[in-house]
Order: C-alpha cells, then sequence, then structure tokens
C-alpha cells in the first residue's frame, strides 16, 4: 500500500470516528434533555416518601415497619398498576409526537385519566381494609395494628398518582419536562419543613408525617394542571373534549399490558418484603428490608428518568419511521446508564455500613441494613441495565413481550430461590434478597437478548399503523383549514 493510499484511508477512519463521536454527542444530548428532568422530579418525588418514612421512623419502630409494610406492599401494588398503566400514554404519545400527530397527544392523555381514575377505584378496599387484609397474610399483630391505620392515610395521597404519573409522560413525549423537575424540587423542599413542623413542632405524631406528603402530593397535581392548561402546551393540548370516550377499548387493552408488566416489577419486591415479614424477628426485618428497598428505590429513580429516556427516544424515532436512530439510541442510553450505575455502585460499598442510622436510632435495625449493604449495591449495578430495556419495551409497544419475560423471571426464579435461600437455608433476609438479585439478573439478559433479535423495521410499521388506526382529525382538518 503506497502513502497516498493509506493517507486517504486514515482521513476516512479518521472522519468515521468523527462522524461516530458527533452522533454520540447528540444522541447524548438528546437524552439527557429528557432523563435529567425525569431524574430530578423521580429523585424529588421520592424523596417526599424517604422523609415521611425517616420521621415516622424516629416516633417508633412499631410505625415505623407498619409505614414500610403499607408503603412497599399495598402503595407499590397500586403504584404499579397506575405506573404500567399509564405508560401506555408514554406509548401512544412518543409515537404521535414523533409522527407530528401533535391534537391527539391531549386526547390520549385523557383517556389514561379516564381508564386510570376507573383502576383505582376499583382498587380501594386494599386501602380501606388493609388491616384485615395483613392480618390474614399472617403478619405481626403489633405491625397490623400501625399498618391500617396508615392505609387511610394513603387513599388521598394514591389519587394524585391517576394525574402526575400521566401529565409528566404528556410533557416528557414532548420534551417538556423541565418543568416538571422544577415542580418536584419544589415539592421536596416543601415537603420537609412541612413535615418538620406537623410532626416535630406540632407533635402531631403519624397524621403530621401522613398529612405533610398528602399536601406535598397533590401540589404537585395542581402545579402540572396548571402548566398544561394555562396554555403552555399550545399544540398538544386544546381542551377538554368528549373525543376521550371514544376508542377507550384499545387504549384499555394496551394499558392492561403495561400495567402487569410493571406491575409484575414492582410486586416483586413486595412479594419479598412479604416474605421477610414471616422471618422470626418480624419488625427489624421489615424495617431492614424495607429501608435497603428505599435506598436502592431512590436510586432506581435515576434509572427511571434512562426509562423514559428510551421510551421517548425509541417512540419518537419509531414515529419519524427510522430504524437505525432507533437502535443507535438504544447503544448509547445502555452505556450511559452502565457508567451512572458502576458510579452508585461504589458510593453504597463506601458508604453502606453507616446508611440505616438516617432512618432509624435503632441499632439492631442499622446493624440488619449493613448486613445487606453488598447485596445493595448489586442490586443498584442492576438497575442500569433492565429499566432502559424496559424503557425500550415501553417505546415500541412490547409490554406485553416484556410482561411473560417478568413472570417467568421474577416467579418462577426469583421467589422461589429467595424463600428456599431465606427459610430453607436460614439465610433470612439475605437469601431473599439473594434470590431477587437472580431474578432482576435472568431478566436483564432476556431483555437484552429480546432488544438484540427485535425487528425494529417491522416496529416502526406496526407503529404507524397504530397511530393511523386510531387517529382522528383535528378540528382544522375537520374544517377544511388544516393542511397534510
Amino acid at each position: 500500500m503506497d502513502n497516498g493510499m493509506r493517507e486517504k484511508l486514515l482521513d476516512r477512519e479518521g472522519s468515521e470516528e468523527g462522524d461516530l463521536k458527533v452522533r454520540v454527542y447528540n444522541e447524548s444530548k438528546k437524552i439527557w434533555k429528557v432523563a435529567l428532568p425525569g431524574i430530578i422530579a423521580r429523585v424529588a418525588a421520592f424523596g417526599t416518601i424517604i422523609v415521611t418514612q425517616s420521621f415516622i421512623g424516629h416516633i417508633s419502630s412499631v410505625d415505623l415497619a407498619g409505614y414500610a409494610l403499607v408503603q412497599t406492599l399495598t402503595v407499590r401494588f397500586v403504584n404499579g398498576i397506575l405506573i404500567g398503566m399509564s405508560s401506555a400514554t408514554e406509548t401512544l404519545c412518543g409515537q404521535a409526537y414523533g409522527a407530528k400527530q401533535y391534537h391527539m397527544m391531549g386526547l390520549y392523555l385523557q383517556r389514561s385519566w379516564i381508564v386510570d381514575i376507573l383502576a383505582l377505584t376499583l382498587l380501594l378496599p386494599l386501602f380501606l381494609f388493609g388491616g384485615p387484609l395483613f392480618k390474614l397474610l399472617g403478619e405481626d399483630p403489633s405491625i397490623v395494628g400501625s399498618a391500617g391505620y396508615i392505609s387511610w392515610w394513603f387513599i388521598p395521597m394514591v389519587y394524585n398518582f391517576v394525574f402526575t404519573l400521566t401529565m409528566q409522560m404528556f410533557l416528557q413525549s414532548q420534551q417538556r419536562n423541565s418543568i416538571v423537575a422544577w415542580i418536584s424540587i419544589a415539592q421536596f423542599a416543601m415537603h420537609v419543613p412541612l413535615s418538620w413542623l406537623f410532626v416535630i413542632y406540632l407533635e402531631w405524631g403519624v397524621d403530621g408525617a401522613m398529612a405533610a406528603l398528602c399536601i406535598s402530593s397533590w401540589f404537585v397535581a395542581f402545579a402540572e394542571f396548571g402548566y398544561i392548561m394555562g396554555g403552555w402546551c399550545p399544540d398538544t393540548w386544546t381542551g377538554l373534549s368528549s373525543a376521550a370516550f371514544k376508542d377507550l377499548f384499545p387504549v384499555i387493552k394496551l394499558s392492561i399490558s403495561s400495567g402487569i408488566m410493571v406491575c409484575l416489577e414492582l410486586w416483586y419486591n413486595s412479594i419479598l418484603v412479604l416474605l421477610a415479614g414471616y422471618m422470626s424477628n418480624a419488625e427489624v426485618a421489615i424495617s431492614a428490608f424495607s429501608i435497603c428497598l428505599n435506598i436502592n428505590g431512590w436510586e432506581f429513580m435515576i434509572c427511571l428518568g434512562f426509562l423514559g429516556a428510551a421510551c421517548v427516544r425509541i417512540a419518537n424515532e419509531l414515529g419519524r419511521g427510522d430504524s437505525k436512530a432507533t437502535k443507535f439510541s438504544i447503544k448509547v442510553l445502555i452505556t450511559t446508564s452502565v457508567v451512572i450505575g458502576v458510579f452508585f455502585t461504589s458510593l453504597c460499598l463506601a458508604f453502606g455500613r453507616n446508611i440505616g442510622y438516617f432512618f432509624t436510632n435503632d441499632v439492631e435495625v442499622a446493624n440488619a441494613v449493613s448486613d445487606l449493604s453488598h447485596l445493595l449495591s448489586i442490586s443498584v449495578l442492576l438497575n442500569s441495565i433492565y429499566p432502559v430495556l424496559s424503557g425500550v419495551a415501553v417505546g415500541a409497544g412490547l409490554q406485553g413481550t416484556v410482561a411473560i419475560i417478568n413472570l417467568c423471571c421474577f416467579y418462577l426464579i426469583g421467589v422461589p430461590i429467595g424463600a428456599l435461600l431465606g427459610y430453607v437455608a436460614n439465610l433470612e433476609v439475605k437469601g431473599i434478597w439473594i434470590g431477587m438479585i437472580l431474578g432482576i439478573f435472568t431478566q436483564s439478559l432476556a431483555l437484552s437478548y429480546m432488544a438484540w433479535k427485535t425487528d425494529w423495521d417491522k416496529q416502526v410499521r406496526l407503529a404507524s399503523e397504530r397511530l393511523q388506526r386510531w387517529y382522528l382529525k383535528s378540528s382544522e382538518e375537520q374544517n377544511g383549514n388544516g393542511h397534510a
């Protein structure tokens, strides 16, 4: 090879490398534009739940266990259904935005409100009869009394999920979710002093902690209502419409498959907490396990930011009809999320032995949290992989496939192994957590294989067919004043 040819080859390789750097940079900007506000919003919102747990934990260990039982079992159960069903909004709005069907996004949002309100109302007995249900499940009687009372307090709080979850996905799909981040920061900034005022200064105890949680949660809902309906989304929000009641069945069908997908994931942790409730020292086991799950959950909120970014990027590109951009986005998303996961895993390993004291003064509980710190760090690392792949599935509308994967990995592998290690091998909470890790690991492998084998050209066609099938003409088109 002569010098001239070698120079041309090196120039071409340098150009391709430079082009790749530009593509990665541009894709990263798009990802972070969605992910960063989503991360801030989720960390702040979940932080209010953590703060409430911390205040209740310093009231009494029984109330801490009762709160942990309700928040980790009932609320997670219901929240799982609502997050899952609301992800239909994410799929439809994301693809509609990519296809420039802007006026349809407001209709999809309203349809999700209708479906989610009906679903949550059907689930109310779980809160109304929380005490008897926990008693029926054989939980410790002292914990059951506190859990039953706290269940009632969660009723006004959970209804905000119907609106905040769907509105955040609506705004996120059109990359307007920076307002959600600011609202969530304001929520957290308000929640901490409000909790101190009610619990410490006014000495209202558990009532004060839960009242502060309800007030700060609904603050977010009303603020998002004001933003959307106040004229800041002129193309995508055209007002309330009776057309929202049309084509509800397909939305319900997609919402149910979405709900099953997320629920199987979130209920997994709930079942493991339930298993912890049957340990010899149930109060310590539930409290320690719940604290670790909440730490894991708080970090998971960062990963959910990437889940949201994955959903938006995949849905937008499929709506535009670009399968190559879809595959490139998946690669950049996973790489970025794993790097962040490694960073937080290192923090867990460095500070895991002392983190329990943030939530409780009980030395026994804090030591139990310390014993779980290494398993917590492994879970944090796995958090950086599977949420992104789940987001890819939501963006493509593949929730049904992921639901089957979650069922097999979590309930045929994770839960049985966790129960065997916890009770038969006498590893107790550690055994349960090891089972949880194995379930998540197999799920991550399965989702990776699914993303690799998916025919993205076919998904582009399917997205186009779905959007055309549910399309309704805007008022301008009906009056003959619009354009194609």
